[in-house]
């Protein structure tokens, strides 16, 4: 199927598809990345977390090429990625925006077919093999019952799906995403970090998710990313990443941390001080 022949790479076996060197990135004059060092763990789902105004979506969007650093390089399969042609990159590496908006009337299997620009020219028109990566793009994502129908007749958690499916249909390993999860109910937002996770562990991709609930980032991650004032301050498992002292460190957060029953992983309990205060006890203790 095409979702199992995903482009090759000479790396050496210890070498990584992604990673960002010594990135410095400014908006108008402003700085916001300074020096970053970043490695994406390949076959993983690592979350950029921190504050508004941290950096993780320009870094995202650096890693992406979408923005131009002003410093250092991105290296996209051991080269630099800005050295290299876009339709190659668009074939390796698939991005999605925060809030994407498809063109009125656009269908559902209209918008997926558009994950497959980057195979097309005028040596290569439309043919079989990007009919199969859109059904089963479709399928993955479970969008293929609305796929003859306008994307902008879905709900948000339905169109959300579809742009995946259409990233999908891009048949590439590497995944951006850039807040693929705002303004969902929870119940759909755990059911897309559900199909982003299997993707991951089942499906050999690598997923690179900015987002901002940090329960939810805790839950599904592989990896911990938190960003604060444009560096990497924490970057690791859950279990290492996610402390009472980076929460308050990153986030300038009181909490306690417990850890689910279930699955073991780390939640986030705010320290409610007023009524700890209130009742003569200094901050709740908490679990590192």
């Amino acid at each position: 199927m095409p979702f199992d022949q995903h482009s090759s790479s000479s790396l050496p076996a210890d070498s990584h598809r992604l990673r960002g060197e010594a990135l410095s990135v400014g908006y108008n004059g402003s700085q916001v990345l300074t020096d970053v060092d970043f490695t994406l763990q390949d076959g993983s789902v690592t979350v950029l977390l921190g504050p508004n105004g941290s950096g993780k979506s320009t870094l995202l969007k650096t890693l992406a090429r979408t923005l131009d650093p002003s410093a250092g390089k991105v290296l996209l399969d051991g080269a630099d990625i800005h050295r290299q042609s876009t339709r190659l990159v668009a074939q390796r590496l698939g991005i999605l925006p925060q809030s994407p908006s498809a063109p009125d009337g656009l269908t559902v299997r209209e918008l997926v077919g558009l994950g497959r620009f980057p195979y097309q020219s005028l040596m290569r028109q439309w043919s079989r093999r990007d009919e199969a990566a859109v059904a089963e793009a479709m399928a993955v994502a479970d969008v293929s019952q609305f796929a003859d129908r306008p994307v902008d007749a879905l709900s948000g958690g339905q169109r959300q799906r579809c742009w995946i499916a259409m990233v999908l249909a891009q048949d590439t390993d590497l995944l951006l995403l850039d807040e693929p999860t705002t303004f969902l109910d929870l119940k759909v937002q755990v059911d897309l970090l559900e199909l982003l996770v299997s993707l991951a562990h089942h499906r050999d991709r690598t997923l690179l998710v900015v987002l901002h609930d940090l329960n939810l980032a805790a839950a599904y991650a592989d990896r911990l990313v938190m960003m604060k004032a444009g560096k990497i301050l924490h970057n690791g498992a859950p279990e290492d990443v996610f402390t009472v002292a980076n929460l308050k460190e990153v986030f300038d957060l009181d909490a306690q941390v417990i850890h689910e029953p279930i699955s073991g992983r780390p939640v986030c309990v705010p320290v409610k001080n007023s009524l700890a205060t209130s009742r003569g006890v200094g901050p709740l203790a908490a679990t590192v």
